[in-house]
């Protein structure tokens, strides 16, 4: 899929759901923390939104990345052609970062395919609490990091990272990173973990 034609998928989606929930564009900016200048361009598909800004905006909409960018139904199975995938980073080295396929919102399960160049990095705001990925490196050396402490993953090496604290991932060595991700959010639990914290501190 074009640049062009997932602007106008974005848009249009993030417009929708907005007006079905009766959120001014006020409102919204305000929920998802961005400005309303900026949710002004993505509705009318002059901005590029960058990956934390469509999770925030998708978190603010109760719906996942996926429901912005993929083409699904309610069926047993929904299988995702090869040119369904979704090219949301592109590095200044020429490294990407692309959806493959995610559930709906707003818990969620995403696939991630991710290509990082040497001497690239890419910084990534905290998630929302209790999010896990899950790292496989296909090839290269994969840093991640969280603060100053970093750790390498090798090729065929795996990592559990427990993201909702700011973290960065990068290319460690000559060579590209070549790696899969799946992201795991869960707001539901969030809220009840929350919940059941309030209700135990008010005892």
């Amino acid at each position: 899929m074009k640049e062009r034609q997932l602007l106008e998928i974005v848009s249009g989606r993030i417009r929708d759901r907005r007006r079905d929930q009766r959120l001014s564009l006020d409102r919204l900016a305000t929920l998802a923390g961005v400005s309303k200048g900026m949710l002004v361009q993505i509705e009318s598909g002059q901005a590029n939104p960058s990956i934390a800004t469509l999770c925030k905006v998708a978190a603010a909409l109760g719906a996942s990345v996926a429901d912005l960018v993929q083409v699904a139904g309610q069926h047993p199975a929904e299988v995702m052609p090869a040119s369904a995938p979704r090219l949301l980073w592109r590095g200044p080295k020429g490294g990407s970062a692309t959806l493959l396929v995610g559930s709906a919102g707003p818990d969620m399960l995403e696939l991630w395919r991710w290509e990082l160049k040497p001497g690239e990095r890419y910084d990534a705001p905290a998630h929302p609490q209790g999010t896990q990925e899950l790292l496989h490196v296909v090839r290269g050396r994969l840093a991640l990091a969280f603060g100053d402490v970093s750790y390498v993953i090798e090729t065929g090496g795996s990592a559990v990272a427990h993201t909702d604290r700011p973290h960065a991932y990068a290319c460690e060595g000559r060579h590209p990173a070549h790696f899969m991700m799946v992201v795991a959010e869960w707001h539901t639990r969030g809220r009840d973990a929350r919940h059941l914290s309030d209700r135990r501190s008010r005892r």
